[in-house]
């Protein structure tokens, strides 16, 4: 499958990051193992990309990725090798692990992403067996999944301070792909059993305005190492809190941070010759599944809002309350599959890219958060494993894949230190 059409007549400052990566490869990859045997890679991870033609830059990066069911078959020997590199990691005697996922037990493609998740710790040698933290899962249950196949979750039980199953299943390792938005239980807590990713991987602690401060060092050095304005393959930041959206507590703060932030964009589109209008995201500064977003163009468009837009920015996930946001760069995303707007996601195992796919939606346009109710996924084809092909151009898709495994690893390792300032064992 060819990498999507880019609809934008400004590519020439991708061509020429694409041109840098290609000549740099040999010292970008001996910077990436030096970097990642200091920084220790989260377990795995996901990190929406946009590319405008004349920027490619992550815009989240999440640590525990629900979308595994949306990769390509080509993506699963990558993702066993890589499974095997993370486990003996962390726990190098291991023979099988529980996976504890998110309690969206109605929601059956996110279940759907559990098996396939499942699926490769078993094809990588390991027994895996399915906990869940819902009260009412008191006996295996059996869920159906919508391509026929079935997923059995299992009540965990706290010994001591271990988690087993009721017929005495002992993991070496415990799987997170549950965010904890709402707090890590105490069932959780104080294990002598690895837990990945950390607890304080959660969204309880965690927070995107920490993980794009990690990344700002990454890119500058990254920057440095190429050569190159560092800008290209970073969003322009703010952290705002104080707010109360409900209440319209906090707006003139809001809307000077977005007024900031645009004269900052604008001065960079004015050095390198961009003509589109800068715009910024402002989202919750925790939290996932695309809830509490919204584009603006003008700090009017934070003044104001009203009831459903408030509602809409006042609550995320779990019901957390939003008071925080980050005031975010926004990356216009020119790509497209079949005439609908595209962005890639990039799936990573430890510090290896085993896959993506490309998050659609047809009634989303260049400058909006695709990740909302009626989004599809394309899976990307890595003939070449993510390795770039010297043979031919900057813009031949398989180089374009290889620049998408570049900027996610960035962000892998913005996330590697990320989770490395904010361990409270390093407090």
């Amino acid at each position: 499958m060819p990498v999507t059409s880019l609809a934008s007549c400004q590519t020439a400052p991708l061509i020429e990051l694409e041109r840098r990566l290609l000549a740099g490869q040999p010292q970008i990859e001996h910077w990436f193992r030096r970097q990642f045997a200091e920084h220790a890679p989260p377990f795995y991870g996901s990190v929406d990309l946009r590319n405008s033609g004349f920027k490619l830059a992550p815009v989240d990066m999440n640590l525990f990725p629900g979308g595994f069911n949306n990769l390509g078959r080509d993506a699963q020997p990558l993702a066993v090798q890589a499974v095997t590199h993370a486990v003996e990691r962390a726990c190098n005697d291991a023979k099988s692990i529980l996976l504890i996922p998110e309690n969206h037990t109605r929601n059956t493609f996110y279940l759907k992403n559990v098996a396939a998740l499942a699926r490769i710790l078993s094809q990588a040698g390991f027994r895996v067996r399915i906990g869940s933290l819902l009260a009412e899962i008191t006996a295996p249950t059996v869920f159906d999944l919508p391509d026929g196949d079935t997923l059995t979750l299992e009540p965990i039980e706290r010994r001591g301070n271990r988690l087993v199953l009721a017929d005495g299943f002992n993991p070496c390792l415990i799987l997170l792909n549950n965010d904890l938005s709402a707090g890590a239980p105490a069932l959780l807590r104080d294990l002598e059993q690895n837990v990945l990713p950390p607890l304080h991987a959660g969204w309880d602690v965690r927070r995107k305005t920490h993980h794009f401060a990690a990344y700002d060092s990454v890119a500058n050095e990254f920057g440095e190492l190429l050569s190159i304005d560092p800008w290209f393959v970073n969003p322009y930041f703010a952290a705002c809190g104080g707010l109360d959206f409900h209440e319209r507590q906090g707006e003139q703060v809001l809307a000077d941070a977005v007024s900031d932030q645009l004269a900052r964009i604008g001065a960079k589109y004015r050095e390198h010759g961009i003509s589109e209008t800068p715009f910024v995201i402002v989202k919750a500064d925790a939290g996932t599944y695309g809830m509490g977003v919204m584009t603006a163009k003008s700090p009017d468009d934070v003044v104001g809002l009203n009831r459903k837009q408030r509602n809409k920015m006042s609550v995320i996930k779990e019901g957390q309350q939003v008071s925080e946001v980050i005031v975010q760069e926004g990356v216009y995303t020119f790509e497209t599959v079949a005439d609908a707007v595209a962005e890639p996601v990039i799936y990573m195992i430890d510090r290896h890219v085993v896959g993506g796919f490309y998050r659609v939606h047809e009634g989303r346009g260049v400058d909006e958060n695709l990740n909302a109710p009626g989004m599809h996924f394309t899976p990307m084809t890595f003939d070449a494993a993510c390795l770039p092909d010297m043979t031919c151009g900057p813009e031949c898709s398989t180089n374009r894949l290889y620049a998408y495994g570049v900027v996610a690893r960035l962000a892998l390792l913005a996330a590697s230190r990320e989770l490395e300032a904010t361990d409270p064992a390093q407090g």
